[in-house]
């Protein structure tokens, strides 16, 4: 493995551990950018650009899957809890 890509690892992996709290924020960046640092590492030996593309179309891809989401969530009606049918007390006997 060339330094680049080493570097590129370590990165993300720092990027990983430092970002924990903001994981919203970094949905399908990190998938992304490891599908693009390879893709772009064997178009051309262009695995920084790559993966900086693929986070940029990860991200975009996720956000768009969140919002489809949403919708399925606002379009579904509420359900209304049914009552309960009133149980008959035991009967004592004497």
């Amino acid at each position: 493995m060339s330094s680049k890509i080493h570097a590129f690892a370590l990165s993300v992996l720092g990027i990983a551990l430092l970002g924990g709290g903001q994981a919203a924020v970094a949905k399908g960046c990190l998938k992304g950018a490891a599908v693009g640092a390879v893709a772009g590492h064997v178009a051309g030996h262009h695995a920084v650009l790559g993966a900086a593309a693929g986070c940029a179309v990860g991200h975009h891809m996720a956000k768009k899957k969140q919002q489809e989401l949403q919708q399925q969530q606002q379009q579904q009606p509420k359900e209304q809890p049914k009552p309960q049918p009133a149980t008959p007390s035991p009967a004592t006997v004497v």
